[in-house]
């Protein structure tokens, strides 16, 4: 059975990385470091996540005229993503992230988006007939907030449910929020859109009511190792991370995302929607780069662990 159509809206970066015993303070050089290079942005991570998958997936992107936009597109055609939407820019380089990862997995990034920023409500119109023909689109803010409100607003309008990864955090709109179907925040996301410190179930709990109450229907709060929350309608749930070893956090909330994305698709619930994306999440973070880390479905049953569901 073909799944249901998913259209992703988001940037398309290239993520130079270097790997060093820690991260540098303001004005320290630090010797030492690995690097490589890795396609990256939280738009075509979340493209690619979905796609590994199994879903049937269109991004919607703008890339430079130049080596890295065109080699990004290989790759995403490589990945069976439909690329006929990913814009060039004859005036603008192909965004760029830099990106420090200590030896705990922690990361420092650094983006100079290029082209991402001029993604405009223009290029959407000449997407418009693939927007309208999907059954989810899914967006972050790495893209101007005009065009994410724009596809958002045009989505709903013809019954298409929006999901939203509010990253980079910022404040939003309560129009925006209004178009949104599913948020998926991290905790200092969270707290931004809702003005409660998120540190555990309980102030997640709080959160997504004050976020909920500005009409998005499913919250889903990650909360790194300790889990994700999801508040659904007036129903709480909570799912538990999968117990592994960290190496690089890169691209482990695109995957979370990503995979929500795919199991909602299927029409899975969005529990087990979330607990087939915790488990890609987990793998995600045991590898090195972005897109590099992001596994196939087929590597979900490779890990030995049983998500616990707890109603709050």
């Amino acid at each position: 059975m073909q799944t249901k159509k998913i259209v992703v809206v988001g940037s398309c970066n290239t993520d130079m990385v270097i790997k060093a015993e820690r991260l540098p303070i303001p004005g320290e050089t630090i010797l030492g470091g690995t690097f490589f290079m890795n396609p990256g942005g939280k738009g075509a991570n979340q493209a690619v996540a979905a796609a590994r998958m199994g879903g049937n997936v269109t991004l919607i992107s703008k890339t430079g005229n130049d080596v890295f936009g065109k080699q990004s597109v290989m790759l995403y055609a490589a990945e069976n993503i439909k690329t006929d939407y990913i814009f060039s820019d004859p005036r603008h380089p192909s965004g760029v992230a830099l990106i420090t990862v200590d030896a705990n997995g922690e990361n420092c990034i650094v983006v100079a988006s290029g082209a991402n920023a001029y993604l405009n409500p223009a290029d959407i119109e000449k997407a418009i007939s693939e927007v309208e023909g999907s059954d989810l689109v899914l967006m972050q803010l790495e893209i101007p907030i005009e065009t994410v409100e724009y596809v958002a607003e045009l989505a709903n309008k013809k019954g298409i449910k929006v999901i939203l990864n509010p990253a980079p955090a910022r404040a939003l709109s309560d129009k925006l929020l209004k178009n949104v179907y599913i948020i998926i925040p991290n905790k200092s996301e969270a707290e931004i859109l809702s003005g409660i410190k998120v540190s555990d179930i309980d102030s997640a709990k709080q959160a997504a009511n004050i976020i909920s109450a500005k009409g998005v229907e499913i919250v889903v709060i990650t909360l790194g190792s300790q889990g994700a929350l999801i508040k659904e309608y007036s129903e709480y749930h909570f799912v538990e991370a999968c117990k592994v070893d960290a190496i690089d956090t890169t691209a482990a909330g695109d995957t979370f995302c990503g995979s929500v994305c795919v199991g909602l698709s299927e029409g899975k619930s969005i529990l087990d929607s979330v607990k087939m994306a915790a488990r890609a999440s987990a793998i995600t973070v045991t590898r090195m780069g972005a897109q590099s880390s992001i596994p196939y479905r087929s590597e979900l049953s490779s890990l030995d662990f049983e998500t616990q569901k707890t109603s709050i």
